[in-house]
């Protein structure tokens, strides 16, 4: 059999590229060095259709506990100017780079839609603008590739710099988002920068943003609260009426949130960028892997699959999708419902709105506490490659 037919048969039938033409990029939440080394991401583009990833420290942690980065590591052990941070960041970005060469082909081909990187900004600027915004310029400066996102959470400290970087022609990633309203503060942000750009002669064919907008977490938080109503409440129609909310609060919430991304960018305002060159910010879909063993695996990446989206998934995520994935449209379908559940929602007394603040301050608290561990972790990696020579075999010599 041909084996170029043979690849591209398999492509035709696979679930993650048929969402291409449903209009939604997949983009890889994972980054880890030998991705880069081994081919493994190549084959994820060519095979998957992958079009894009994000990174974050947690993710770099876990690595570097394994062992993935210690020779690297040890080149910097002697460096005694460089504290964890410094060290993070070479590591970091170097991995930036190179995903973002392998990724400059995806770019390329989709005239700059696609084929991004993230890399985050520290979550100690949360609430902190002007260090946010310097940061970012540092990071973008240091990775200096054109298909690189920096990623700025969306507080309200964190809004004001996403609107001055993309005022700057810096590529953000807004993280961190779980309510409407703030999303609509998020994209309003953004065609404030665009337009910024664009007054300062900027080339805005060239800015890019994405929303990234998490799910799953939000059904974590209201299943729990609707559980303790559901245990205590003895009268069987309002029993029943909480129990239909179950499970549907993530997904409404999403997809109002992409009738507000179409709202938005289908002004008179927008339009006139968009004539310019200017790309809108699509919303990216975050944190919709399952995290409740009741519901399917792939209930979140299946029911928020529409035009104009990203999807950012892990590798095991990405593996059941390509095995019993079924890609169909679906965001668009049902937005009368979508209504009625957030409704129902606030008439039994759980008002979303707290829901998602404090699922925002939950985020921002283990990012910090993430963050804390990579710098613990490197500071033990740093220590043991110090006192290895010292402490351990001494390197045999020769003498003339």
């Amino acid at each position: 059999m041909n084996p170029v037919g043979t690849l591209e048969t398999a492509k035709a039938i696979n679930p993650l590229i048929q969402l291409h033409t449903l209009g939604q990029s997949i983009w890889l939440d994972y980054i880890r060095r030998d991705l880069m080394k081994s081919g493994e991401l190549q084959r994820l583009i060519d095979e998957d259709g992958l079009c894009g990833m994000t990174s974050n420290p947690s993710i770099f942690e876990k690595s570097i506990a394994g062992g993935q980065y210690q020779d690297f590591l040890d080149s910097l052990a002697a460096r005694s100017n460089l504290d964890a941070k410094a060290r993070y960041e070479l590591l970091a970005i170097r991995d930036i780079q190179d995903a973002a060469d392998v990724l400059a082909p995806v770019y390329k081909n989709t005239k700059k839609r696609d084929g991004y990187v993230s890399l985050e900004v520290s979550p100690y600027l949360a609430h902190d603008t002007e260090g946010t915004i310097e940061e970012a310029r540092r990071l973008w400066k240091s990775v200096a590739r054109e298909n690189v996102m920096i990623k700025v959470p969306g507080t309200a400290e964190g809004i004001p710099a996403f609107r001055q970087l993309i005022g700057e022609g810096i590529n953000v990633n807004v993280t961190l988002l779980f309510a409407q309203p703030v999303y609509e503060d998020v994209a309003a942000a953004f065609i404030d920068g665009v337009e910024k750009f664009a007054t300062s002669g900027g080339d805005i064919s060239k800015v890019a943003s994405v929303a990234s907008f998490f799910i799953s977490r939000i059904d974590v938080l209201v299943d729990s609260l609707l559980d303790e109503q559901i245990k205590k409440e003895r009268n069987g129609s309002r029993k029943a009426k909480l129990q239909s909310i179950l499970g549907k609060v993530a997904i409404a919430n999403g997809k109002l949130t992409y009738e507000a991304y179409q709202r938005i960018f289908s002004s008179p305002r927008w339009k006139a960028l968009a004539a310019k060159g200017g790309q809108t910010q699509r919303v990216l879909w975050a944190s919709t892997s399952t995290k409740n063993p009741a519901y399917s695996d792939l209930k979140y990446v299946e029911a928020l699959i529409g035009p104009d989206t990203i999807d950012t998934i892990p590798l095991e995520t990405l593996a059941a999708y390509r095995d019993h994935g079924k890609p169909t449209s679906r965001l668009t379908n049902d937005a009368v419902k979508a209504s009625e559940t957030l409704r129902r929602l606030g008439e039994v007394g759980i008002d979303l709105d707290a829901a998602t603040q404090q699922l925002e301050d939950e985020g921002l608290h283990k990012f910090a506490k993430a963050f804390d561990l990579l710098m613990n972790t490197l500071e033990e990696k740093r220590t043991a490659a110090v006192r290895t020579p010292v402490d351990g075999p001494q390197p045999c010599t020769e003498h003339s």
